[in-house]
């Protein structure tokens, strides 16, 4: 029987995944809307591109709109879509103990079951993704999202209660059989279970409280997490309260980590409420971190902290404010395949 262990995402990569926009919310309604998720998702694939290979999926009626924005390397494949989160609805790449690579997929239902949701096809897309790859397919029962966990690739997984303890997505599991099955699957042998996300993730186009837009791992030992420094902000107490699991909490070796905060964008809300826009949701690349940027004060800082956090990798920065406008960062459209 293969172990199966879920790397860093600081390891190799053989490509980076991604869903091309095609309908829906994530589309928009009026033209600008359209326009605006085409260019945002090109920028994000046309900058990894420049660092590994991109392959995006993408509806078969779209391919001929995606070639128009895409740079000419990044290799289309074909399939039904339903949204364009490649993170939540692709497989998670895992290394075998024998250096075989594995995928798991999780069951995905609309972020336990939004209203707003459909998922007909993007249920699919994890089994399909890892069709296209030597990868062994590893089915798993939970339901679970890619943006709901972080690893340390040592056995150490960040997550949330409100995603895989959320009555929409396993209503009858306990900590511990979510735990057994990461272990399984991921190879994850010791759990950080925060107690929520940030403030807007559990409004409408929310995740309930998705871990990567709250905290990463960049280095074994090391947590960053998304500091709210202002305190009219709701996520003010929220990244205080996390901050203090964190500073109590050790990893899988029986260490404790050390927690750098990456500071929030200076706005503080749009026309919904209160922001979301978070730092934490980057991608990092073979030799590079694509990280999202605000057109905010505090773009130059946090991006100096990043690239303190991944040293020798070029931090580049691609305005992620149309993505968090449909309830996501850059993060949160990319899935890292790793090498073998």
């Amino acid at each position: 029987m293969t172990d199966w262990r879920m790397p860093s995402e600081t390891a190799r990569h053989e490509c980076t995944w991604m869903a091309w926009p095609s309908q829906g919310y994530t589309l928009g309604d009026t033209p600008d809307e359209v326009e605006q998720a085409r260019r945002t998702w090109a920028a994000v694939a046309n900058a990894v591109i420049d660092f590994e290979p991109v392959r995006m999926v993408v509806v078969p009626d779209d391919v001929a709109v995606a070639e128009r924005y895409l740079h000419p390397d990044v290799e289309l494949v074909p399939a039904a879509l339903d949204d364009a989160w490649m993170r939540d609805i692709g497989p998670t790449f895992v290394i075998g103990d024998d250096g075989r690579l594995g995928a798991v997929d999780w069951v995905f239902n609309g972020w336990g079951a939004q209203s707003w949701a459909t998922w007909e096809h993007d249920a699919r897309i994890g089994g399909f993704v890892a069709g296209h790859t030597p990868a062994e397919l590893i089915p798993s029962d939970l339901v679970n999202e890619g943006g709901g966990i972080h690893v340390d690739g040592l056995g150490t997984v960040l997550l949330t209660e409100t995603v895989q303890l959320d009555p929409g997505r396993n209503p009858t599991l306990t900590r511990a059989d979510v735990e057994a099955e990461l272990a399984r699957t991921i190879g994850a042998t010791h759990a950080i279970w925060l107690p929520r996300g940030l403030t807007r993730d559990y409004d409408e186009f929310g995740t309930r409280g998705h871990v990567d837009i709250v905290a990463t791992i960049p280095s074994p030992g090391v947590v960053l997490l998304h500091e709210q420094e202002d305190p009219s902000h709701p996520d003010h107490v929220v990244s205080r309260e996390l901050r203090d699991v964190l500073s109590e909490a050790r990893d899988a070796r029986g260490q404790r980590f050390e927690v750098v905060g990456v500071p929030a964008p200076r706005t503080l809300a749009d026309a919904e409420g209160p922001v979301d826009w978070s730092y934490i949701n980057h991608l990092v690349v073979n030799d590079a971190v694509i990280a999202c940027t605000y057109d905010d004060p505090q773009d130059g800082r946090a991006l100096g902290i990043l690239a303190d956090a991944y040293p020798g990798r070029e931090v580049v920065g691609v305005d992620a404010r149309p993505l968090f406008d449909r309830g996501g960062g850059i993060h949160c459209i990319t899935q890292q395949q790793p090498a073998v």
